[in-house]
């Protein structure tokens, strides 16, 4: 068993990266973790899109 992680501030990138990487992988999704978070900087507020994937190869 193995894990990927993803981690993007735009929910589009993520999302690019994740189906490319399914689209080569020769084993077995297990499962997929999403997770959004958010923060204020100053005025502008900042995303953090991530994903886990655990697969098996």
């Amino acid at each position: 068993m193995k894990v990927k992680i993803f981690d993007y501030e735009d929910e589009i990138d993520l999302e690019e990266d994740i189906n490319l990487f399914l689209s080569e992988l020769e084993g077995e999704v297990i499962d997929i973790k999403y997770q959004v978070s958010a923060s204020v900087y100053s005025e502008e507020q900042i995303f953090c899109f991530s994903a886990m994937i655990v697969y098996t190869n």
